[in-house]
């Protein structure tokens, strides 16, 4: 008996798994689209980068969305942080919005600062706080920033920035484990990522 082939990957060559697992790496870890090349190439998949580079720009978002509808809701209290990222030589601002456990709310990427601009992406209704805590987080969550930048060589443009890092942030979130987790915890807390992340890019409907 054949699985049933989802939708969204019709007239795609390879299977559904393959497609989610190369555009979970790519948004997972501090890969460049070379780099997920060769991982895959490892396993017999002949796959070239600019495919791989066609498959994030197709699924990322999409997949981005069903994992913020299917977290869990957010804490009570935010906070808004700013790092100066450069794009084609010029210096952008990324707003990055935290709540007090670490999760990545939504970000905004400006050509020029405004501060005023980047607080509506904070819903009005929940408290914006500063205070050690919070900021920590917020500042924390800029690393895996910093570590793509380097690996991608900057990025092209602010459109490019705030797209990848729209959905590099929510892949994030689903498979961020919060410090001082036991290990039975986090393997717990792991396996529903992946089984959520099934859902999402419709391998478990597939299976």
């Amino acid at each position: 008996m054949t699985s049933k082939r989802p939708p969204c990957y019709a007239r795609h060559r390879f299977p559904a798994e393959v497609i989610s697992h190369a555009v979970r790496l790519y948004f997972r870890f501090p890969l460049s689209l070379r780099m997920v090349e060769e991982m895959l190439a490892a396993r017999g998949l002949l796959i070239s980068h600019e495919t791989v580079r066609q498959w994030a720009l197709k699924f990322g978002q999409s997949f981005a969305n069903q994992i913020r509808r299917r977290l869990s809701a957010p804490g009570d209290k935010w906070h808004l942080d700013e790092v100066v990222i450069s794009i084609a030589g010029r210096k952008h601002w990324l707003w990055r919005a935290v709540d007090q456990h670490g999760v990545v709310l939504d970000i905004l990427v400006q050509s020029r600062r405004n501060a005023k601009a980047a607080k509506r992406i904070i819903m009005p209704s929940v408290e914006h706080r500063q205070h050690k805590g919070l900021n920590n987080r917020a500042e924390n969550s800029h690393q895996p920033t910093r570590r793509r930048e380097r690996v991608m060589k900057c990025f092209r443009s602010a459109g490019q920035a705030q797209r990848f890092l729209s959905v590099h942030d929510q892949v994030g979130n689903l498979f961020r484990r919060p410090a001082n987790t036991k290990t039975a915890d986090h393997r717990q807390t792991r396996a529903r990522a992946f089984q959520v992340w099934a859902e999402v890019t419709g391998i478990a409907s597939a299976a």
